[in-house]
Formats: structure tokens, sequence, C-alpha cells
């Protein structure tokens, strides 16, 4: 007899927080664990603008799965791009390549999300996005490039548009991005003397009437006085209607030369969840309480890309896409494929959340820990502490405080590491939204191989490998 398969999709806050309490509350000879993830890492998500902007190395935020895993688990470097519920059989392309079929008896969807974008003209070939440890470290090397080219330039026009710089998106990411990477060239500056800093300019602008409403009015207006104190032009009921190479166009007619459009309105759950052909919510899978998918025995999703009634507000509502939900839907999903496992009733999530943080970089921050509200260093201490402890080696942990304390001391040299080549990366080169299957191909796929595998050894079972869908 075999054993049971369990196949965890997704290396976020929800997936890794699976597998880690799979992997403590398992008996050895129980299941066979398997993570399906491109990077043998865990990305810390909130930390990115710190990345950006120089505070943090990229691999203090990117916390290693073999050094916090207990060894048990086999890691697939590569990313689902399809599931067959019926057959339960995952498609995955690996980092080579190669299409796999992956069979398995229970299945946790956790692939996250990706970037939301619109159908604005020139936005994906234009746009850098801010969803990948890669990305936040092209935009560093690209926004210190840009001081780097207006310094030598003698064209007053090139050197005005090299020094403007757009972020779109007034949620947390876009604030905190927009507000590290204006400390950044604010500090940079200074180390050239043929720059007047007064023509750098950062403008944040969101459709939405207010930054992070999420916040309340009162912190809200703090946050935006701070980074208003600190030169960022921001601009509400306004979005992108135009974006070139050279230039954006703002919807309110403004047309801004610039060479840096960084575009964070909003993620949508993975392409993965549209292969499924089951019902969904607003492109997240809809599932009950206990995140396992009515009427499909052994399929449980969470996270980003799942629709997870929100019972602490009634129900009607679902929980936010914030890592705090993922970490514990993560666990709570673990006891519930481990009480499947052993014919044990299951749990359903519950969590009330915590609070707020946002920090703006320097000793600007504001937060709302349980309700309290707060601004400035008390705010950032609070922001910084959450953080930390979050994160979940050792290892880590002294790597984001030792970076913290030397760039409080030392500050940043502004050096760019090589990452930028002459070809620019925007959003349609690094996430791969157009890779995934239709549930057609997932189907024909799966059948086609369960055929060939009935010629080769006489029954429909079996993993097929081969190229990818036609």
């Amino acid at each position: 007899m075999t054993r049971p398969r369990i196949l965890v999709v997704g290396a976020g806050f929800a997936g890794v927080g699976c597998v880690r309490r799979l992997e403590r509350r398992l008996r050895p000879d129980e299941a066979d664990l398997t993570l399906v993830t491109p990077f043998s890492y865990q990305l810390y998500l909130p930390l990115l603008p710190q990345v950006a902007s120089g505070v943090l190395t990229p691999q203090s935020i990117a916390v290693s799965l073999r050094r916090s895993s207990k060894y048990r688990t086999r890691i697939i470097p590569g990313g689902a791009i399809g599931v067959d519920l019926r057959s339960k059989v995952c498609v995955i392309r690996t980092i080579t390549d190669r299409i796999v079929d992956e069979s398995y008896d229970y299945i946790v969807l956790a692939p996250g999300s990706v970037t939301r974008t619109f159908d604005i003209p020139g936005l994906v070939d234009n746009a850098f996005g801010m969803k990948t440890l890669a990305e936040a470290a092209y935009i560093r090397d690209h926004v210190i490039a840009q001081l780097d080219l207006a310094d030598a330039s003698q064209d007053p026009d090139e050197r005005a548009s090299r020094l403007q710089f757009v972020v779109v998106g007034g949620g947390y990411a876009g604030t905190e991005t927009a507000a590290c990477l204006q400390l950044l060239t604010s500090n940079a500056v200074k180390r050239y003397p043929r720059l007047d800093p007064k023509l750098i300019k950062w403008h944040l602008i969101d459709i939405a009437p207010r930054l992070m409403p999420e916040l309340g009015d009162k912190l809200g207006r703090s946050a935006q006085e701070m980074l208003r104190r600190r030169g960022v032009e921001i601009s509400l009921g306004v979005s992108i209607a135009k974006a070139g190479p050279r230039e954006v166009v703002f919807t309110d007619g403004r047309v801004v030369p610039t060479r840096t459009l960084i575009w964070t309105a909003g993620v949508v759950a993975s392409p993965l969840i549209a292969t499924l052909d089951a019902e969904t919510v607003r492109g997240r899978l809809a599932v009950n309480a206990g995140m396992d998918l009515p009427g499909h025995d052994g399929v449980f999703a969470l996270g980003d890309a799942a629709a997870v009634p929100d019972l602490v507000n009634g129900g009607d509502a679902v929980c936010p896409p914030s890592a705090q939900h993922a970490m514990r839907q993560g666990r709570t999903v673990a006891d519930n494929v481990i009480a499947a496992l052993r014919g044990e009733p299951q749990r359903v999530y519950r969590h009330r959340d915590l609070g707020l943080v946002v920090d703006l970089g320097g000793r600007d921050a504001v937060s709302k820990p349980l309700g309290v509200e707060l601004h400035g260093i008390a705010a950032q201490t609070v922001a910084r502490g959450y953080h930390w402890s979050a994160l979940r080696t050792n290892v880590a942990k002294t790597r984001v405080l030792t970076n913290w304390m030397l760039n409080a001391v030392a500050g940043d040299d502004f050096v760019r590491t090589g990452f930028q080549s002459r070809k620019p990366a925007k959003l349609s080169d690094f996430e791969y939204v157009h890779a995934y299957l239709t549930p057609e191909q997932v189907r024909e796929r799966v059948e086609e191989r369960g055929e060939e595998a009935a010629v080769d050894t006489g029954d429909g079972g079996g993993t097929g490998e081969g190229g990818g869908p036609g």
C-alpha cells in the first residue's frame, strides 16, 4: 500500500505555514508531502519596499525553505499551470520548462496572487511591478541608474524626465514603495552635486478618494501629511490613461515626463484558479469555512487565491488577502488535511485582525495595533517589531535586524548591482500570466497521458512527462 500523497502548491505565507505544520504533526510514515514552488524560499513580502530602497538586502527577506523545514518535504522547482480535480492530477511547468504531471490524494492550493492590471495602453510594456524579489532589486538598480544618467546628461528635458517617478496604487504596497524610494533618492542626491534636488519629484496616485482607507481618517491623513512634507505629490481620484517609455498620461489630462512607472494597483488571484473550472468569487476559489472545496474530496484552498468566509465578521464577507490571515489559514488547513487523513472532524477558520502597520521609511510610520492609533517613532517600533517577530527563522531575524542597524548607522552607498541590462525588464517580463493552461487543455493532457500509460503498463495510472500543451 502506498502512503497518501499531499501536494501543496505555493510557498507564500499560506503554503509554507501549511507545510511546516504538516511536517510537525504528521507521523513519518503517515503521508508523502510535496511542495511546488519556483523558488526554494519564502518571500517576506511586506518588507519588499525596504529591499527596493536598499535598507534590507534581498537575502534577508528570502527565508530558506530548506533551512526552516525538517527535510521531509519533496520540493518540485516549478509552478502549477493546471489542475484536473476529477483525475487528481496537477500539471507543473518546472524551471527548465519541462511539463510534469503530479498525482495527489490531497491538494492544498495556495498559489497566491499576481499583479492586477487593466487594459491601459502601454501599461504592461512600460511599467515596473513590485511583487517579486527580482522586481524589487531591479527597481533599486533602475532608480539609481536614473540619477546616474541624469547627472551625466546635458539635456535638461532628459534630466527632468529621469528625475520624475510615478507610483500607481494608494494601498500599503504602493504607499510604502513611494515612501521608501523617495527617501532613497533624497539621500542619494546628496552624492550628486550637479543635480538640483528640487528636480526630483515623486508622484503617488490612486483612483480611490483616500490612501489606505483601512487605517481610518485620522491615520490616513497623518500618512498623507508625512509624505507631502517630504515632497511626494499625492493625487487621488486619478489613474493612468496611457503609459509610454518616456511619459505617462494621467486620467485628469496631465502628461508627466518620466522613465519610471511603478504599478502597485492591487492583486488578483493566480491564473491557476481559472484552470480548475470551479466556482469562484471575484476570481478567488469559493471554499467553505474549513477551506475545502465543496463537491471535491481532498481539495483545499487558502490565502490570496481563496474566498474564505470571514466568520468573525458575520461570514458574509471574505477574509482580506493579508499575511496575517494567510499564515493562520495555513495552520488550519494543515490540521484539516490531517483530520481528513485520520477520519476526524474538521475545524473552521476564525481570526480577528491584530491591526495594521505601515512603515514609511526613516522615522515616519503609522500603525493601528489592536485598534490603537500610533504615528512616528512609536508606530515604527510597532511596525518593525511585528515584521521582525513574523520572520520564520532566527537567521532571517538576525539578518534583518543587522541590516536595520547598519543602515541607521552607516547609511547607503547607492551602488547598482548590475541587475539592469540594456533591455529594460517590465511587468510583462516578470509575471508569466499567459503560461497557464485552460480547463480544456488540462483535461486533454491528462486524458492523453492516461491513454499512453494504459498502453505502456496495462493500466490507467502513472505520471507522465513531456512537452507543453499544443
